[in-house]
């Protein structure tokens, strides 16, 4: 998958009175690309552009500009034009696992939707791939005639990973899957997701504000501030050596057993207004390092002198 100069904004436009509407920038000239068979992290704190990111690259909702394609195809024409298509190459793993399985359905029948409407099987096929999926998840075949609110939460994101593993994907963009979990739960999970991945040769999108979890799954990582990326590079440089600011402060902001973090802040800062974002550098106002030339312009992503394929936007990196 490629993303190109993706912007989205929310309201805009005038309202019949002919006053302006205030526009949100969410994600602004985001560009990034998906390898076969990789775990590619997002990473970020609230309010990033990491679950609209999310929504756009399985075509839930359509960027304001730029281009999302897919093995060639573009999603959002895709999305439009065949959408049971697209679900059967692009999947999605709720963050919510509880809230994002229908509570009037049995597990049964929420397996079932994509084995009929995406796969066509018939019911001797639907019988032995149910089974295959139970399995898969660690589920017993038992569990299969009850509802949604009878699971404990790691239960229910079992489930919501083998409904997305039904249609036999090849991309799944998992928006904080373990977030709402356990310590000891996510450790399961993030098992079961590694075991699929190498079992059906799957390409993962793994979204996450936890920096633990985005290190021991990722291979390579994006960190978003204000819907713009402010590095990327694999997951050994990105935590062995960050070059932006911004991740240096995720980085020693991370609770830590044994450990008090290392990074002071002014609480009192100002963030970033997403109605009027800022001319430079969106993080300027908590940088330590901001001078006037990251205030008067954005920093584009640059290369590091030892490595082509970590980048950061930063005038005074390292």
């Amino acid at each position: 998958m490629s993303v190109t100069n993706v912007d989205r904004f929310f309201g805009g436009g005038k309202t019949l009175t002919r006053r302006e509407r205030p526009k949100l920038h969410a994600l602004s000239d985001v560009t990034l690309d998906i390898r076969r068979g990789e775990t590619l992290g997002i990473v970020g704190e609230s309010g990033c552009g990491k679950s609209t990111l999310a929504r756009l690259l399985v075509g839930l909702d359509r960027p304001t500009g730029g281009t999302i394609r897919f093995q060639t195809e573009d999603v959002a024409a895709t999305a439009a034009r065949a959408p049971r298509a697209l679900a059967q190459k692009i999947q999605f793993v709720f963050q919510d696992p509880v809230s994002s399985l229908n509570p009037r359905k049995t597990i049964r029948a929420i397996l079932n939707a994509p084995l009929v409407h995406l796969l066509g099987l018939d019911r001797a096929a639907r019988r032995k791939r149910l089974t295959e999926l139970m399995d898969s998840v660690n589920l017993r075949p038992e569990f299969l005639d009850r509802y949604p609110h009878e699971f404990s939460g790691g239960q229910a994101q079992r489930i919501g990973i083998a409904r997305a593993l039904a249609a036999n994907p090849e991309l799944i963009v998992l928006d904080e899957p373990v977030s709402a979990l356990d310590v000891s739960v996510q450790a399961q999970v993030l098992n079961i997701l590694d075991e699929l991945k190498r079992g059906f040769s799957l390409t993962y999108v793994f979204i996450s504000h936890d920096l633990s979890v985005i290190e021991s799954v990722s291979d390579r990582v994006v960190v978003l501030y204000f819907g713009r990326i402010a590095e990327i590079g694999s997951a050994g440089s990105i935590f062995r050596n960050p070059r932006h600011q911004y991740t240096k402060l995720l980085l020693n902001s991370a609770p830590a057993p044994g450990r008090r973090s290392t990074f002071a802040e002014d609480a009192e800062t100002e963030l970033p207004d997403p109605f009027h974002p800022p001319k430079g550098c969106a993080f300027a106002a908590r940088c330590p390092r901001a001078d006037d030339m990251c205030r008067a312009s954005r920093p584009p992503l640059q290369p590091a002198p030892d490595s082509s394929g970590h980048l950061a936007a930063c005038y005074h990196p390292g």
